[in-house]
């Protein structure tokens, strides 16, 4: 198609440029304004008009495609371009509106700002394009002086940022909400953390990179500083300790706030303290505060003050969920120490559940409840007379009817609690010992009428036993505990996960390692 080149010509009426210099170097990444446009002349002029084109303290960065397919890649490559110049007609008459409808249709980009420019408006008249096209200004050609391209940009750049703002607030929002709905899964107070930098770093239009810092006592008189959450170049460190995420001056900055216990700000970053009710100290550390005013530093203290009510009940949580496990080892340990038997066997049968759970396809959280519930699956033997428990020979039939009991005894402690894992520590104790072909006790139960988690810690506890040395016998040879594995399988054990015990042979065999028992001295136990 033949066009007459004049008018793909942008015309500048003589201005003065009333825009003068930045008052400090630029550090943040740049604007993306996107030019379309098959005239290379009004690339030339749009550049050299807003060479020193500067907003919120960035400047431009000019990205060109000449024609309707290299738009296309150019715009799959760029997809946090803030703006877009585009021509109406390039290859054809629609070539530009084609390009509207793509982008808002078929990449979704329904953030970024376009401006239509035409040389020839009689093939696209303005209302019929404004109504009909998701655009955001239409500008003739010869009407864009230097000042009003300059006016353009700068409005549809403040557009584009206040909602990129409200964007960022509602990820950081939907982050937080998130965290309040799974208060006791993993990683939540994490997940909360990373919500609360967004929030600030979007209200505040402050820089990506940010971090939320908490310190431990790890020794009298020196404190470990680790990492909760982190934001842009700072979050993709794989250490947990600061020193190991962010830059000399940076950990400088956050350890003089731990030490001050104080918020404080810099021209361009800044440090807010604040502390818990149980003493858990956090420093929210914030790059590109240069244009934050009293009233902003103000919002930021109140924000951090309320944010760490949340914390403290998150803290408090973690604490709670802590002391419940450690209770949960403790009893498992008891039962253990009045048989004469290290709190060892108790770590270990709760590692092995842990992998044969996971083996088998269990999540994580439930595999994580199968471990703690399976240490004490001997809690009955608290009930069991010294005199049995400790024998050094063969149980008699009477004694061993007596010892049998200790399942039964472990059930009725814990079967009345209505919480998950003391209920599914009730069943552990109380099916351990069935065996799958039907011959156990105390129920001679058979194959799935057992529960899972009996099956489960069947394997782990008799794996765990023959290893051992106890008072009435020497541990068994590795090789011959297999050997008895393989010949009870569909017997005494699941075949299933009897095969899920061999696939995962070599890490039980890390885990045993790792809770070697002590050697104790002769005479002692």
């Amino acid at each position: 198609m033949e066009r007459d080149s004049n008018e793909d010509f942008l015309t500048f009426a003589e201005e003065e440029d009333a825009r003068g210099p930045g008052d400090f170097p630029v550090e943040r990444e740049p604007w993306k304004l996107i030019i379309v446009d098959d005239a290379q002349e009004i690339h030339h002029l749009t550049r050299m008009v807003l060479s020193d084109f500067e907003f919120d303290g960035r400047r431009l960065e000019f990205i060109s495609a000449y024609s309707e397919e290299e738009a296309v890649r150019v715009l799959g490559e760029h997809p946090d371009a803030a703006l877009i110049l585009l021509d109406v007609v390039m290859e054809q008459d629609d070539s530009g509106l084609k390009l509207v409808k793509y982008i808002r249709e078929d990449l979704k980009y329904r953030n970024v700002r376009i401006i239509l420019r035409t040389g020839q408006p009689g093939q696209a008249p303005e209302r019929i394009v404004i109504s009909n096209y998701d655009i955001n200004d239409y500008k003739e050609k010869t009407e864009l002086t230097a000042q009003k391209l300059f006016t353009t940009v700068m409005a549809a750049l403040r557009s584009y940022r206040d909602i990129m703002v409200i964007e960022h607030n509602k990820i950081g929002l939907e982050k937080i909400i998130h965290s309040s709905a799974a208060l006791f899964e993993p990683q939540s107070m994490k997940t909360f953390a990373t919500g609360v930098l967004t929030q600030l770093t979007a209200i505040l239009n402050l820089h990506k990179n940010a971090l939320h810092c908490k310190s431990f006592a790890v020794t009298k008189g020196k404190e470990q500083i680790y990492v909760l959450a982190a934001t842009g170049d700072y979050s993709y460190g794989d250490s947990e300790h600061v020193q190991d995420v962010v830059p000399s001056l940076v950990l400088k900055r956050i350890q003089d706030t731990f030490r001050e216990k104080t918020s404080v700000f810099f021209d361009d970053h800044f440090c807010c303290y604040f502390q818990s009710k149980t003493g858990n100290e956090n420093v929210i550390y914030f790059e590109g505060a240069k244009q934050l005013n009293e009233w902003n530093r103000y919002l930021i203290e109140i924000y951090c003050s309320n944010v760490s009510v949340a914390f403290e009940n998150l803290y408090l949580n973690e604490e709670l969920e802590l002391t419940q496990k450690e209770i949960i080892f403790t009893l498992g340990e008891i039962a253990e120490t009045r048989s004469q038997e290290t709190g060892y066997h108790v770590k270990r049968v709760a590692e092995y559940s842990k992998l044969l759970a996971l083996g088998n396809g269990m999540s994580e959280e439930e595999a994580e409840l199968v471990r703690l519930a399976s240490s004490m699956h001997d809690v009955g033997k608290v009930a069991m007379p010294d005199a049995i428990l400790n024998k050094p020979g063969k149980l008699t039939p009477e004694e061993f009817e007596t010892i049998k009991l200790h399942s039964t005894y472990g059930y009725a402690m814990l079967n009345h609690s209505t919480r998950r894992i003391i209920q599914a520590a009730a069943i552990i104790a109380h099916q351990h010992h069935e065996k799958y072909n039907g011959t156990g006790y105390p129920n001679r139960l058979a194959g799935e009428e057992i529960h899972i988690y009996g099956r489960i810690t069947a394997i782990a506890d008799v794996f765990d036993a023959l290893g051992s040395d106890r008072v009435y016998k020497k541990a068994w040879p590795l090789e011959d505990i297999l050997a008895f594995f393989r010949q009870e399988r569909g017997e005494h054990f699941d075949p299933k996960l009897v095969d899920v015990f061999f696939a995962n042979l070599d890490e039980i065999l890390r885990v045993r390692e790792r809770y070697t028992d002590p050697v104790l001295e002769a005479g002692k136990v």
